[in-house]
């Protein structure tokens, strides 16, 4: 099971998460209480190790810009969040970053992972960043193949249930690991991880 800890923003979150067992660890540069300026996010991607999967999270923000900001922190990823064109993935991608597709699930969303040359789907609720669970029942005509993360709404005390119910191949959290609005909380951090990955071993091929 990957797990990705999102909306990370000191030195002390950075290394609990790598500490805890994370796969990958977002940074977002898009206007939220979770937001981090340029050289904070490129103080803390050096603090990331090569084994874990520095994220940037951007939403709203121009493809060239995100290209500019991919470049100058150092990430090792771009997830661009909402209805960006194919055209803006393959620009950001043109920088050497992974890329990360995040999306709510909606009756035309194309659930195919790669279907915009990402190499990972997100699947979020409606409301980015909200902390709002959504009906994983819609996955039932929808459900993607692959290298998926479910997100939105997830937190300590329901993963192992969302887990079972849409089977992803990771997760994604953010506010449900904080102790106030873009406070990480650091055991809830460590018990998410565990949470996750008690649900559902990552196998060998994993």
């Amino acid at each position: 099971m990957y797990v990705k800890l999102c909306g990370l923003r000191t030195g002390a979150d950075v290394a609990v998460a790598v500490e805890a067992g994370a796969d990958a660890v977002g940074f977002v540069f898009t206007e939220s209480a979770r937001q981090v300026d340029l050289d904070t996010a490129r103080r803390l991607v050096r603090e990331v190790p090569p084994h874990v999967l520095a994220v940037g999270v951007f939403r709203g923000v121009g493809a060239a810009e995100v290209r500019h900001l991919a470049e100058a922190s150092g990430i090792g990823a771009a997830q661009l969040h909402g209805d960006y064109p194919r055209e803006a993935f393959d620009q950001v991608g043109a920088s050497g970053v992974r890329l990360v597709r995040a999306v709510a699930l909606k009756p035309d969303t194309d659930v195919r992972v790669g279907a915009y040359g990402e190499d990972l789907l997100l699947l979020d609720s409606p409301v980015a960043g909200s902390g709002e669970r959504w009906d994983l029942s819609t996955l039932d005509r929808a459900r993607p193949e692959g290298q998926w993360l479910l997100a939105g709404g997830l937190g300590v005390g329901n993963v192992a249930e969302a887990v079972t119910l849409a089977r992803p191949w990771g997760v994604d959290v953010s506010s449900g690991i904080e102790s106030g609005r873009g406070v990480k909380d650091h055991g809830l951090m460590r018990e998410f991880v565990a949470a996750a990955r008690s649900a559902a071993p990552r196998s060998a091929e994993d």
